[in-house]
């Protein structure tokens, strides 16, 4: 339901909101720790650019930054900028009966494009950030239980896993 170019857009702009406030990344760079090409991350940065979502400097420490908080902005903020809605207003096979009302299928396709539009909407850059984070902290507590005894550091071990210090998962 979303594109290569509208997951590519996230996956840039996760990357930039993880660097802290002023920071600047080079294409490369994102590219590298997002997995994405240079040359197509290269073209999405600029229609990025002139969404005003990302933010692009010259010369020494240049780079893209975020141009807006991560709090304030959707991630449908960042598929709108990349691709076209998804909404079905009219028959997509031309059928001019349909245009009035839409057929069963194309009535079921649109109210599956408004549900993603919806969370999509309802999400911010922060909150998913916020929650990889907490993923990663839970990964973490995981791989110390699997680890063998013989391996573990002291209070470590599976049956003391309990005793993550407070804190630790917030």
């Amino acid at each position: 339901m979303v594109s290569q170019s509208a997951e590519y857009s996230l996956r840039a702009v996760l990357c930039l909101a993880s660097e802290p406030r002023g920071n600047a990344l080079t294409t490369q760079q994102i590219a590298e720790r997002s997995n994405i090409p240079a040359g197509y991350l290269a073209k999405l940065l600029q229609v990025l650019g002139r969404a005003r979502i990302v933010a692009s400097q010259r010369g020494l420490n240049g780079g893209f930054s975020l141009a807006i908080a991560p709090e304030k902005l959707t991630l449908l903020d960042i598929v709108r900028a990349v691709e076209c809605s998804r909404r079905i207003t009219t028959c997509p096979a031309g059928n001019p009966q349909h245009d009035i009302q839409l057929c069963p299928l194309h009535r079921r396709l649109d109210a599956a494009a408004a549900t993603v539009e919806e969370l999509l909407k309802s999400t911010t850059i922060a909150q998913v950030m916020a929650e990889s984070n907490a993923m990663a902290a839970l990964n973490t507590c995981t791989q110390i239980a699997q680890c063998p005894p013989e391996k573990a550091q002291r209070g470590t071990t599976p049956s003391r896993v309990a005793e993550v210090p407070a804190g630790f998962l917030d």
